[in-house]
């Protein structure tokens, strides 16, 4: 019920904006010459990394988040290509990505090294209103898909369970002062193009504010609704960001999901429900313009088994089962920036409480670990 009001909401309300033109603003508008339109806007960036775990064996990568599943290779991360016209109310964004990232981003469209990362229109009607078709980015989440808007080079757990990407339709209304809102009705998360005609959508929402300055920023964010026959989901998620000083700055992140599985078989139907929730906190250090310290600390509770192995098996493959887990990570990464090259070393730290992570016994084989440790050092460059 609640995806076909939102849905009635914004279509009657893109039908009301879009006849709100008197006649004598027509007839003005007939007279007056042709405007010339603005040129396109062209941005993109390309990344690579290398990454080795300190203690995985041959085989093992011991990484469980988005983006740097490798060992001890050079890979490329994504070259991206974006283009941005507008004209008038309406604009246009075409958002392409090649390689890995992109790759992984666009997971549920099919495995190709090629994606759609965001193409859509919007058409704004006045100051106040803004209306959105297609696919766009999530607004879930602190981190981004793409490299160089983040201070760390590897993802968090959080963003690496998604969402990624909604396709639909959402206004985004202006509230007075910094204050905003947006109500929006989109596929099943993640799917662009269903495989085949879905009654099952996704209600998403955000309410935004801060403080007169711009120094603090607040984003509370929710996403919710069926997503197939067997399962829906429930989320609720926070973002802060804040300005210490010209050098400092803090940002933070806390989601909770939960998701709704059901079974059906010739026994019946069988329900279960699970949860997880994380809480991280980034903070960045700049004391000159061409090198930034970013520590990130996260925590994960998954007690349910939704986004963690539960163990390490004593053959060398991992297994899920229900149990108790979480698992935290610290990461420390050095932006160095000429220009618009920023090179990354970065070092991280996973530690869970269970064996999820492998190393070699000393005598050929693969035992589990609680803890790993990686290496990682990426070049950044966007335009």
């Amino acid at each position: 019920m609640l995806k076909k009001v939102i849905l009635s909401t914004l279509l009657l309300a893109v039908c009301a904006c879009s006849f709100s033109q008197t006649t004598d603003t027509a007839k003005a508008a007939a007279a007056a010459p042709a405007p010339t339109a603005p040129p396109v806007t062209i941005t993109g960036s390309v990344d690579v990394y290398y990454r080795g775990n300190f203690n995985a064996p041959i085989g093992a990568t011991n990484n469980y988040t988005s983006f740097t599943n490798s060992q001890n290779s050079f890979q490329l991360g994504m070259a991206s290509i974006r283009a941005d016209h507008s004209f008038g109310k309406v604009s246009a964004t075409v958002d392409l990505g090649f390689g890995r990232r992109a790759e992984e981003f666009s997971f549920a469209d099919g495995n190709t090294l090629f994606a759609v990362k965001q193409a859509y229109l919007s058409y704004a009607p006045d100051s106040t209103f803004k209306f959105t078709f297609g696919k766009w980015a999530t607004h879930i989440g602190y981190e981004l898909v793409d490299a160089y808007a983040n201070a760390n080079y590897s993802m968090d757990y959080m963003f690496s369970e998604g969402p990624f990407s909604h396709t639909g339709l959402r206004a985004d209304i202006a509230l007075g002062g910094k204050t905003a809102a947006m109500v929006g009705i989109a596929n099943p998360t993640n799917v662009t193009i269903p495989s085949q005609p879905s009654i099952y959508h996704t209600a998403i929402a955000q309410l935004s504010t801060g403080n007169s300055s711009g120094s603090w920023k607040f984003f509370l964010n929710y996403q919710g609704g069926r997503q197939s026959a067997a399962q829906s989901i429930q989320q609720g998620d926070l973002v802060i960001n804040g300005t210490l000083s010209s050098t400092l700055t803090i940002g933070y992140n806390g989601t909770v999901q939960g998701q709704k599985n059901t079974i059906k078989n010739d026994q019946g139907t069988l329900t279960t429900n699970a949860t997880w929730w994380g809480s991280a906190l980034y903070l960045d250090y700049s004391p000159k313009a061409w090198v930034t310290f970013a520590l990130r600390g996260e925590y994960i509770d998954d007690k349910d088994a939704v986004l963690l192995p539960t163990a390490f098996g004593s053959s060398g493959t991992i297994f899920s089962a229900p149990g108790t887990n979480n698992i935290t990570d610290l990461t420390l990464s050095v932006d160095f920036k000429a220009g618009n090259l920023t090179i990354i070393p970065e070092f991280r730290m996973d530690n869970a409480s269970q064996e999820i992570f492998a190393k070699s016994d000393g005598a050929g084989g693969v035992t589990g670990t609680k803890s790993t440790g990686s290496f990682l050092l990426a070049a950044v460059y966007h335009f």
